[in-house]
């Protein structure tokens, strides 16, 4: 079944229209016609069955069938990922949409030097959260993660966010296996974390000024283990860890 994404103010009712670029792809593209079966997807956990109603020349208008609601997962997952050279951040986004990420921070670091201004930087977030959506399209995610736009480590650190855990990817020798991190805080707390926020550097890995910085803001460094991962790998590795460990259902 075809999905599209609708975002959560125009999905009231039981009446649903696809305009812009949802209705080009569903006219132009998929050809649909009426009463063919679609599924719309509003990024905060709803699912809506739909019918084809009316196809006009630049809109698709839908009757709602089914509503389905999806909880969202116990943990948030923030990614903050070092954006690389070239459009591999996209892959990285489409990967962590699949992986589960609840929030993706691009971050502007040394070894990867970007010069952006404000309307370059949100120009670039509207860019990457349209990845995302598509992402959620193709893979069925009932939630949208944030993409928000890219900062320096400096910048992000000010805000003083917390994580039940914070973890930074790391090629130092000092470093843990995720799992003793895990269980450590397990034994502690006498529960899983309900918000993590994971580290990526950009290729070359963090320098050590700026690792200093993460760890100094409670970050612990885990190992990706003994081989040299490429960004996008690094990104993959670390979200999987993260499902493997936090979904026990």
């Amino acid at each position: 079944m075809h999905r599209f994404y609708l975002p959560p103010e125009r999905c009231a009712g039981n009446a649903l229209r696809l305009e812009g670029r949802e209705a080009h792809h569903a006219l132009r593209v998929l050809r649909l016609k009426r009463a063919e079966l679609v599924t719309v997807l509003d990024g905060v956990g709803n699912e809506f069955m739909c019918a084809v109603e009316n196809c006009g020349r630049s809109f698709v208008e839908l009757s709602v069938s089914l509503k389905n609601f999806v909880p969202a997962p116990p943990c948030s997952i923030t990614l903050l990922q070092a954006v690389p050279k070239g459009k591999i951040i996209e892959s990285i986004i489409q990967k962590s949409v699949e992986l589960g990420a609840r929030r993706i921070v691009p971050i502007l670091s040394e070894r990867v030097v970007t010069q952006l201004d404000d309307d370059d930087a949100e120009n670039k977030r509207d860019k990457w959260q349209n990845v995302a959506i598509e992402a959620i399209k193709q893979c069925g995610a009932a939630w949208l993660p944030k993409v928000e736009a890219p900062v320096t480590i400096e910048q992000f650190l000010v805000r003083k966010e917390k994580f039940d855990l914070s973890l930074v990817g790391s090629l130092q020798k000092e470093r843990r296996h995720p799992r003793e991190i895990f269980h450590e805080f397990e034994l502690k707390q006498k529960r899983l974390p309900q918000s993590v926020g994971v580290w990526v550097g950009p290729e070359g890995d963090f320098t050590l000024d700026e690792l200093k910085l993460i760890q100094d803001s409670g970050a612990q460094a885990i190992s990706l283990g003994k081989l040299v991962l490429r960004v996008e790998t690094a990104a993959v590795y670390c979200l999987s860890i993260l499902n493997y460990e936090l979904q026990r259902d």
